[in-house]
């Protein structure tokens, strides 16, 4: 018998987002794309990020590819992006679903690109600035929350990043301590010239007063560019 022969193809995949509008709602409203950590799911993810906002946003929480029950004996599924095992792929898909979003949700509410903002948890917010480094212009902001830098962020397949970023780190987070965290200021303005960095109290969750940062960040980056 000879060597086994991997060969490669793909398959159409259904790929699912929950989508929260005001009862009112114009184009002037931000867009805000969600991106959940590993093991949760776009249900939390929503429910999450509202509480991130004080004033009427459009939110569209993306469930991730990758499914998995939670422990051995329960039937909770969680759900994830990507993993160590063919990393390009999931990177690849991850901007593929953005990008579908983003165009489906801001043609129906008539949100252009600029008053978009993605924000990520966990796994997520590697992703989101891989997809900003990938795709300049597509969004306005990045909110990072509890994630780390892509470790080729210095890599030349990613171009500057046109998009504001954000980064909320918490000094009690176990998989992402201060000591590691403290390096992304930096490290993000190798890609970014808006680079705004937070590092409060509190561990590994998105913060439950996180409107406090995130709301100001919001306002300065959508205010009306003065001429």
């Amino acid at each position: 018998m000879g060597l086994p022969i991997e060969r490669t193809f793909s398959v159409k995949l259904n790929a699912h987002y929950l989508l929260r509008t005001p009862h009112a709602h114009t184009p002037q409203m931000p867009l805000i794309v969600a991106v959940h950590g590993f093991g949760s799911n776009s249900e939390t993810m929503l429910e999450l990020t509202q509480k991130l906002f004080d004033f009427p946003v459009v939110i569209a929480a993306i469930q991730g590819p990758n499914q998995f029950f939670l422990g051995a004996d329960t039937g909770q599924v969680g759900y994830g992006w990507i993993t160590s095992k063919r990393p390009d792929e999931s990177i690849r898909l991850h901007r593929d679903m953005i990008l579908h979003v983003l165009q489906d949700a801001g043609n129906e509410f008539g949100i252009p690109a600029e008053r978009c903002i993605l924000v990520g948890f966990s796994q997520g917010v590697a992703l989101n600035y891989r997809f900003a480094a990938t795709c300049p212009n597509a969004v306005r902001g990045v909110v990072g929350i509890c994630g780390g830098v892509p470790s080729d962020w210095q890599d030349p397949q990613y171009r500057p990043v046109t998009a504001a970023l954000l980064h909320i780190a918490r000094r009690g987070d176990q998989y992402y301590p201060p000591n590691m965290t403290e390096h992304y200021p930096d490290r993000l303005r190798l890609r970014a010239s808006d680079v705004e960095f937070h590092l409060i109290d509190g561990g590994h969750t998105i913060p439950s007063a996180g409107n406090r940062i995130v709301g100001p960040w919001v306002t300065r980056i959508l205010a009306p560019s003065k001429s």
